[in-house]
């Protein structure tokens, strides 16, 4: 009796190991819209696919096709990706991303380990805006404007938010990307920052009974900002997830 039990024990854990990396490959495509009252209604709409967290992945044809035609920017959210990720297949996911729309990166921890200069020189190459603390903005026929600003990563003490709100100029609407939600904790009222986008948590990547290092993704209101945590696509140590699933955003911002 005592093997029997002992022989189900291991096959369930068997089925869950397999289960889980079923869950740290699947292509979840999250698609949100986000009202803001602030929002410059002379864009009409402003549709983003985010994405963060790729580590080791390749990013799927099937997702990449799903999004083309809908997205006017690609954001990666950080950890493009980690520690022995040949740069060819860095490559290879810039080249697929680049298909659907232009391409803005903010670094993550991980995109520091390994060759990190040879990296830089590789998304330049591929003409993909690094928001290394600073911005960029889009006018819209009536001078409106649209601006992103993005820090370099905040767990290695790399970003300068100052530096991006000066690089921003005065007035517009406001998008900051920063691989590391933490960042919601320097934002202040008069940055007039309306929406964040981060990643690096996974989710907590593993959860069991609900419960995980990090708090589930999720889109929140911290005083007057929105701040969207990503799940992420990737895994970061063990290709495996339970409870947190994969995910990517398409974002549809607009004024409501």
């Amino acid at each position: 009796m005592g093997f029997y039990f002992l022989m189900g024990i291991v096959a369930l854990g068997a089925l869950l190991l397999i289960y889980m990396l079923y869950l740290a490959f699947e292509n979840n495509l999250k698609e949100q819209e986000l009202l803001f009252s602030d929002f410059p209604e002379t864009f009409g709409s402003l549709k983003v696919f985010f994405i963060s967290d790729i580590h080791k992945r390749i990013v799927s044809d099937t997702l990449v096709s799903s999004v083309k035609g809908k997205a006017d920017l690609v954001i990666i959210g950080g950890d493009i990706r980690e520690k022995r990720v040949p740069l060819g297949n860095v490559e290879a996911n810039i080249l697929k991303l680049k298909s659907i729309a232009p391409v803005f990166f903010v670094w993550g921890n991980n995109d520091y380990e390994g060759e990190y200069r040879a990296l830089d020189h590789l998304l330049l190459s591929h003409g993909v805006k690094i928001l290394d603390n600073t911005a960029t903005s889009f006018e819209s026929a009536a001078g409106d404007r649209v601006v992103i600003l993005g820090v370099d990563d905040l767990g290695l003490s790399k970003d300068r938010l100052d530096l991006a709100l000066f690089d921003a100029g005065e007035g517009g609407f406001r998008i900051l990307v920063s691989h590391n939600p933490e960042i919601i904790q320097k934002i202040e009222t008069e940055h007039k920052i309306s929406l964040v986008l981060s990643g690096h948590t996974h989710g907590g990547q593993i959860r069991f009974a609900g419960i995980g290092p990090y708090k589930k993704g999720r889109i929140e209101k911290a005083g007057n900002v929105t701040l969207l945590t990503s799940n992420g696509y990737g895994t970061t140590m063990l290709p495996l997830r339970l409870g947190a699933k994969s995910e990517c955003h398409l974002l549809t911002i607009r004024n409501g």
